[in-house]
């Protein structure tokens, strides 16, 4: 079996394909985040005030790097973080005023290049990938 044919070599191709196109796209309308950033930051505008270790399962993400994705997203001052109420180890994290903002201005430009990751395949196609996916994936 060639490699170009193998699942996990596509899909790593893939994933750069949809890296490229996030930061072409991002970058053009004015913003400065990872894929990673944004899925963290909408996890945060989904779950106000959950700890960082619910945000890392949220975006299927280690537990163990979650911190500096947030470090970088407080840094920026779009993220505020304070030690939990409940639990002292825990670190809240929420949206900050201005990662609201931002989070408003970026999901349309993000909702709009998903098409652009999978140009190749027809609206159609692009609705069965996506179901095929979810499929795929492991359930949690």
């Amino acid at each position: 079996m060639e490699a170009n044919a193998m699942a996990g070599h596509l899909i790593r191709r893939l994933h750069q394909v949809s890296t490229q196109v996030f930061a072409k796209e991002t970058q053009q309308a004015g913003f400065d985040l990872t894929p990673v950033q944004f899925a963290a930051m909408d996890a945060i505008h989904a779950n106000p005030g959950a700890d960082q270790a619910k945000i890392a399962a949220l975006i299927a993400y280690d537990r163990a790097t979650i911190g500096g994705v947030i470090d970088r997203l407080e840094k920026k001052g779009f993220v505020l973080r304070e030690t939990s109420s409940r639990d002292r180890r825990a670190r809240e994290v929420r949206m900050s005023p201005e990662g609201e903002k931002i989070y408003s201005g970026l999901l349309p430009v993000v909702s709009a290049l998903q098409s652009d990751i999978l140009s190749g395949l027809t609206e159609a196609e692009q609705q069965q990938f996506l179901a095929l996916a979810r499929q795929a994936l492991p359930s949690t």
